[in-house]
């Protein structure tokens, strides 16, 4: 990819690794049935959409867990606990890998995110890392709670691209999920999707001739 300047990356099972039928299970304990086509990687209900976007606060995302779930006796607590199960963690060397690509490319980060998932990520990285927050690995980070915007809209590709003065043409999406692909492609961006675990980031980088 001589051509490529920039890269975009994607934050869950890029760099973050998260387990989607680990809180499909969370949530099934909850009492919501039919916890697998309420929570999935291609397809959510739109509560999850809401939050993610800042349309719904922490409050009402939680009262809509409880109203799916048809018990408004479950706490704060239990429901933030089965919402969090989604995040692993960040395997070791990826953050080393992250600071070498943007040695060579300007670097982006793109997340659809929610102020719970964040604050639990941040508290992870100054934890298990002693990072602040993902600043110092990016020129500059992005999440769809601030942006009130979400993938794979295509606004959400364009305002990135606008603000930093990107080339479409030279700029490199990476992310999981199909459909975000698919936006990007829309924006004009060139896109790779990522199949594989995070931990494996620098080999696919490197199969893909990026490092």
């Amino acid at each position: 990819m001589q051509k490529i300047k920039n890269i975009i990356f994607d934050y869950g099972n890029v760099i973050f690794e998260i387990d989607f039928k680990k809180t499909q299970k969370a949530l099934l304990q909850l009492g919501i049935t039919e916890s697998k086509a309420f929570f999935d990687h291609k397809n959510h209900h739109e509560l999850f959409s809401d939050f993610e976007t800042a349309a719904i606060t922490p409050a009402q995302f939680r009262d809509g867990i409880r109203h799916a779930a048809n018990n408004n006796n479950l706490t704060d607590d239990q429901i933030d606990a089965a919402w969090n199960s989604l995040l692993i963690g960040v395997p070791p060397g990826i953050h080393e890998v992250l600071l070498k690509v943007k040695q060579k490319y300007r670097t982006f980060l793109l997340s659809n995110n929610n102020v719970t998932h964040y604050k639990y990520i941040v508290d992870y990285l100054k934890k298990e890392y002693g990072m602040e927050d993902n600043s110092e690995l990016f020129e500059k980070a992005y999440y769809s709670q601030d942006m009130l915007l979400r993938k794979p809209n295509i606004k959400i590709f364009e305002q990135v691209i606008q603000e930093n003065n990107l080339v479409p043409t030279e700029t490199l999406f990476i992310d999981d999920s199909p459909q975000h692909i698919e936006g990007a492609k829309s924006a004009g961006l060139n896109t790779l999707l990522m199949t594989r675990h995070p931990k494996d980031l620098e080999q696919v980088l490197i199969e893909n001739g990026i490092l």
